[in-house]
């Protein structure tokens, strides 16, 4: 395998990630499916073994295989993205109250987060389902 000069730095943002993703399925204020994909995507550019111990893994197949290879999500996981950026979203909202533009941008950035979760997003039936 090639030495690349960032190859260490994609291997530690990787398991960054792969802990804050973690940390997200107990805690529902840090958001899971985000943080797993940005660790496929360091480990993937990192080295070939982690990324196929990743993709081998429970995490990954309980909360990403389903949209990775259908693009498709459970209810279950597009309600637990939506509701934690609701969340977080909704106490930078009330911290802005001095700033309406900024509160007018979250309130874009959420509607564009539920517009895609639900409507772009498909669910797949029950018996595609991989819960």
């Amino acid at each position: 395998m090639k030495k690349r000069p960032f190859r260490i730095l994609w291997i530690l943002l990787g398991f960054l990630c792969l802990g804050l993703g973690t940390v997200g399925v107990i805690l529902p204020i840090l958001p899971t499916v985000p943080f797993y994909m940005a660790t496929v995507f360091c480990f993937a550019k990192s080295s070939e073994r982690l990324h196929s111990w990743f993709l081998g893994t429970k995490l990954y197949k309980r909360h990403l295989k389903s949209f990775v290879t259908n693009k498709t999500m459970s209810w279950k996981t597009k309600l637990s993205i939506v509701g934690t950026v609701t969340v977080v979203m909704a106490a930078a909202f009330i911290m802005m109250r001095e700033v309406p533009v900024g509160r007018i941008c979250l309130a874009v950035v959420w509607v564009c987060h539920v517009y895609y979760f639900f409507i772009r997003v498909k669910t797949p039936k029950k018996e595609e389902a991989y819960d």
